[in-house]
């Protein structure tokens, strides 16, 4: 788990890392099933182990600075469509709720990775480069899986 205090505010944004977390899952997944949102982020606890491990730094390290990495997640980039939808998140969103009880519990270390070790994801309507040629770990409701070779 993360060194940083998961509860204690994320330096210039006054939110935890848990909350950047459930803002990020909400923002990329929060359209999509349980399970997806689930698999997301156990595949962002992957990058948080990975990078605690010493392995790949340019995620950065800790939860908030791995959801937050420069063109990692399309809703922490402020020229993006989904910045501008996660900074008006309505007030007792059911799907944010959702996002933040997975939240707690990828934090916690109580969720169970169904994606295999997956350091990567996208929406299967989509194809970003990075995932040209490579093959899924997983498909999981909607969304497609990889694991990347840590470069």
């Amino acid at each position: 788990m993360s060194h940083l205090p998961l509860a204690a505010p994320v330096a210039g944004t006054g939110l935890s890392a848990q909350e950047v977390l459930a803002m990020t899952l909400w923002a990329e997944a929060g359209t999509h099933s349980v399970r997806a949102i689930e698999a997301l982020a156990a595949t962002i606890m992957n990058r948080v182990r990975l990078a605690e491990r010493g392995g790949v730094t340019h995620w950065g390290r800790g939860l908030a600075a791995i959801c937050r990495a420069p063109f990692q997640f399309s809703c922490w980039n402020r020229n993006h469509l989904r910045h501008l939808l996660m900074q008006s998140i309505p007030p007792g969103d059911p799907a944010m709720a959702v996002c933040r009880r997975i939240a707690a519990r990828a934090a916690a270390g109580a969720l169970t990775d169904p994606t295999g070790g997956a350091t990567h994801a996208h929406d299967a309507g989509e194809l970003p480069p990075w995932a040209v040629g490579e093959a899924p770990l997983a498909e999981i409701g909607g969304m497609l899986f990889y694991r990347l070779a840590v470069r």
